[in-house]
Parts: C-alpha cells; structure tokens; sequence
C-alpha cells in the first residue's frame, strides 16, 4: 500500500473527528469547507513518508485551517465594527475604542486569544454575530438557543473581550458613572 492510500483512508476514518475538531471553532457552514481544505493540503504533500502520525497530523492541518479561516473572518469584522458595537452595559465609545486599538499586530493576537478564551456557546454566538454577521434570530435558530440567550451570550462575549483588552492595557478605562458620583478612579 502506498503512502499517498494510506492517508486516504485515514483520511476517511477520521472525517468525522475533524469535522467535529473544526465544528468547535467555525460556524456550521464553514465546517465541510475546512474539512474538504484539509484533505486538499493531505493530498498536496511532498514527503508524506516523514508524516509519522498522520490523523494527528490530519487534526492539527484541520484545526490550524479552522484557525486561519477565524482569523479572516476577524479581520473582515474588524474592518465593519462599527455597524454594531453597543450592547447594553458598554458604552459606544468604549467599545469603539477596543477595535480600533485592535488594528495593530498584538491588539489583535491578544484580541483573537480573548475570543478563542470565552465558553464554547458563548464564543460560537459571538462570532456568527460579529464575524459572520447573523442575525441574532439567525443565530438562535442555527444553535437552538432562544433569541434572549443568544442577546445574553453576545453581551457577556463583549464585556468578556473588552476586560481582556484592558488587562492587557490595549484600552483604557472610561469611568463610569457609579465611579464619578463616589469620587473613585479606574487608575
């Protein structure tokens, strides 16, 4: 059996755990894509015989794909954020500031390390949002959440995001208003 066969059938034996790898990370409909990329990029390999775990090295070529495909997506987001950025407790300016700190190289590392932090569900809402552009009923109907859970998940991804750019000091604290009438500072 040659090496090229080989990973074929590998290749078919684990399509459905990278499917499920890649599931965790893109929306539903990006999912066959990476998968199909992956077998491409399998299948475009010189040296196949220095491959010495090939379904791990399958997984890692699907997640790292998977990974890519996020990170355009985010840059597309980052492009068009200010369609849509308040959500409840933050303010505009707040959260405009995020993004647009977000355009240097390591904002927008740190920011796509603060996404890939927050919960499964609650990072799988907030890109098909922000990413992808659903609509919350969209979003709602595709994972089988209420419209209200939905609303919740992408608020508590922004806030999530936004303290995580804090921490990393990629935006300042604006005060709020509870702070101003107690004569605190966000220092």
């Amino acid at each position: 059996m040659t090496q090229e066969t080989m990973l074929d059938k590998i290749f078919l034996a684990s399509r459905n755990t990278i499917a499920r790898v890649v599931s965790r990370i893109v929306p539903p409909k990006e999912i066959e894509d990476i998968v199909q990329e992956t077998y491409v990029r399998i299948c475009q390999i010189e040296n196949s015989e220095n491959i010495h775990s090939p379904r791990s090295f399958m997984l890692k070529t699907a997640r790292n794909l998977a990974l890519d495909h996020l990170k355009k997506a985010d840059t597309r987001y980052l492009q068009e954020i200010e369609d849509e950025t308040d959500y409840h407790s933050l303010d505009d300016t707040l959260s405009d500031q995020m993004f647009e700190n977000a355009a240097n190289n390591q904002a927008f590392s740190d920011f796509c390390e603060a996404v890939r932090e927050l919960p499964a569900q609650c990072r799988k809402v907030f890109v098909l949002k922000k990413v992808y552009g659903y609509s919350q009923k969209e979003i709602a109907e595709t994972c089988g959440l209420s419209e209200s859970t939905v609303e919740k998940h992408i608020a508590a991804g922004l806030k999530k995001c936004t303290l995580f750019m804090r921490e990393r000091q990629h935006i300042h604290s604006a005060p709020t208003k509870a702070n101003q009438r107690h004569g605190g500072s966000n220092e």
